[in-house]
């Protein structure tokens, strides 16, 4: 039982290889997990991004939040999606072909390696943070690619606190294997201690008693 419920990282070949056999069917996990409806219009408000500005997805994906941020920078903008796997980005490029998105770059790599060619307005990890082993790497990184003034944005699910907690840690060991057979997000990291520790000043809110949560930081001309 305790093998189970303690958290195995999984290397960026092994996420790569499982993120590309789930690409056709990753909308499926939004229901399994009970993804609250708008919360990602709500991250995408968090990032505060100017028109016209410039914009970072740390684990675009498929694309799920791209009509989201192209709409918030408008056609003088521009959004930068990074992904480690071959398999999302084929649907989030076939997602831009249909929408017609000319203000889009898709780029396959390894977060913490890639780096964008301009500074960037705003950065976003939407459901990516936790599936990272080395988030601390990339959550550093992104902080560096990202204009004074702009704002990282983080949206995940996390363990909820009080009596939804207490009901979950009941079922924690079949709630950790099911993680490990699918999205492979750690459930026991905290993000937001994370971005603390890089930022003055971290902003939080949860989502769907405590299921979620969304947590910002501005950087400062300082930082």
């Amino acid at each position: 039982m305790q093998s189970i419920i303690n958290w195995r990282d999984y290397d960026a070949g092994f996420v790569r290889k499982r993120y590309n056999r789930l690409a056709r069917i990753f909308v499926l996990f939004e229901w399994m997990f009970w993804l609250p409806g708008g919360i990602r219009k709500v991250a995408v408000e968090r990032l505060d991004l100017p028109h016209g500005g410039r914009v970072l997805e740390i684990g675009c994906g498929t694309g799920r939040n791209l009509s989201l941020l192209a709409e918030a920078v408008g056609r003088e903008g521009h959004v930068y999606g990074v992904d480690i796997s071959e398999g999302m980005l084929g649907e989030a490029r076939e997602l831009c072909e249909r929408k017609g998105y000319g203000n889009v770059t898709l780029v396959q790599s390894d977060a913490a390696q890639y780096a964008v060619p301009e500074k960037v307005d705003g950065v976003l990890f939407s459901l990516s943070y936790a599936t990272m082993s080395h988030h601390k790497e990339v959550l550093r990184h992104a902080w560096n690619q990202l204009r004074a003034g702009g704002w990282l944005v983080i949206m995940d699910a996390k363990l909820p606190n009080g009596i939804p907690g207490k009901i979950t840690r009941l079922c924690l060991p079949f709630f950790v294997l099911t993680l490990r057979l699918t999205v492979l997000g750690n459930p026991f990291i905290v993000p937001a201690d994370e971005l603390r520790a890089v930022a003055s000043d971290v902003e939080y809110e949860e989502f769907s008693f405590g299921t979620y949560f969304i947590c910002r930081a501005k950087k400062k001309a300082d930082s």
